[in-house]
C-alpha cells in the first residue's frame, strides 16, 4: 500500500508528460487544424496550484527542485514536444491536456505560468501557458503541445532551439510578433554550446585540446575584450541540429563538463562586393 501511495504521487506530480507505458508511440493527430486560427495564450494572473508544485520531486532517478518564483527567469535550450500519447490525460496540475491548446510542460516553474517562447532559428514567437511538468529528457528544456511546436515550426525537426523568457501576468502585454521564417532567412542566429569562459588563455586551451581528443570538431576560443581583463571562451559550433546538440552533449558529460549552454551569434553577412569595372 505504501509502494503504491508513493508510485501515485509521483505520477501525479509529474503529469502526462512522463509515462508509465512507454510502448504507446507518441505522434501528430490525423485530422488537421487550422493552427493560424489557434490564439496564443493570454497571461493572466492565476494562484499556484497545490498539485504539480512540491517544493522538490524526483523522477528516473534525478531530483527537481522547484523555482521559487518565475520572475525574470529566462533560459536557451532545446524544445521537444507531445502530442497523441497524452492528449485527454492528466497534467501535473490536475488538467487534461489539450494538444491543440497553447500549452507546454517545465520541470521546475511554479504552474500554472505563462512563458514566450521563441524558435532562434526562425524568430517566430509564441506564448504558451505552463501546466504540466517535463520533459524528463536530460538535454530539454521544454515540451510543448502539437499546437505550440507547429507555430514554432518545430513538428518535423521534434525539437528546436528556442529561448524561452517568463511572463508576468501583472505587467503590461506587448504583442507577441510572428515573423515568417520564409522571410527572415538571411536574417538567421548562429546557434554554439559554450563550455567555459577563462581570465587566462592557458586554462581555455587546455579544455580545449580536451574536447577535441573526444572528437568533438569545431571547438574554438572567442576572445572578449569589452572587459578590464580579456575573457577566453571556449565554443563549439555554429550547430546545425539539435540532435546534433545531444551527441556533443553526452560527449561533454563523459568529460565531466556540465556547465555547458548554450549562446545565439548574428551569422555573419557575405559583404557585397563591388563590380569589377
Amino acid at each position: 500500500m505504501r509502494l503504491a501511495t508513493l508510485f501515485f504521487l509521483s505520477v501525479s506530480i509529474v503529469g502526462c508528460s512522463y509515462s508509465d507505458r512507454p510502448f504507446i508511440q507518441d505522434g501528430a493527430p490525423s485530422r488537421s487544424i487550422d493552427i493560424a486560427s489557434v490564439p496564443d495564450a493570454t497571461p493572466k494572473i492565476e494562484p499556484i496550484t497545490r498539485a504539480g508544485n512540491p517544493p522538490s520531486y524526483t523522477v528516473l532517478g534525478k531530483h527537481y527542485r522547484l523555482m521559487s518564483s518565475s520572475k525574470g527567469y529566462t533560459e536557451r535550450g532545446i524544445a521537444s514536444w507531445y502530442g497523441t500519447k497524452f492528449h485527454g490525460k492528466k497534467t501535473s496540475n490536475g488538467e487534461r491536456y489539450d494538444m491543440y491548446a497553447m500549452t507546454a510542460a517545465h520541470k521546475t516553474i511554479p504552474i500554472p505560468a505563462y512563458l514566450k517562447v521563441t524558435n532562434l532559428k526562425n524568430k517566430r514567437s509564441i506564448i504558451v501557458r505552463v501546466n504540466d511538468r517535463g520533459p524528463f529528457h536530460e538535454n530539454r528544456i521544454i515540451d510543448l503541445s502539437y499546437t505550440a511546436a507547429s507555430k514554432l515550426d518545430i513538428l518535423k525537426s521534434g525539437t528546436g532551439f528556442v529561448e524561452i523568457e517568463a511572463i508576468d501576468p501583472s505587467a503590461p502585454q506587448q504583442k507577441v510578433i510572428t515573423i515568417n521564417s520564409a522571410h527572415h532567412s538571411q536574417a538567421q542566429d548562429e546557434i554554439y554550446i559554450q563550455v567555459g569562459a577563462f581570465g587566462q588563455q592557458t586554462n581555455a586551451i587546455k579544455l580545449t585540446n580536451k574536447i577535441h581528443a573526444r572528437g568533438i570538431p569545431d571547438v574554438h576560443i572567442q576572445t572578449d575584450n569589452k572587459m578590464a581583463s580579456p575573457i577566453f571562451r571556449v565554443q563549439i559550433g555554429p550547430l546545425l541540429s539539435a540532435a546534433e546538440a545531444d551527441i556533443i552533449t553526452q560527449k561533454l558529460l563523459r568529460l565531466d563538463v556540465t556547465e555547458a549552454h548554450l549562446i545565439v551569434k548574428q551569422k555573419p553577412q557575405n559583404p557585397v562586393q563591388s563590380p569589377q569595372l
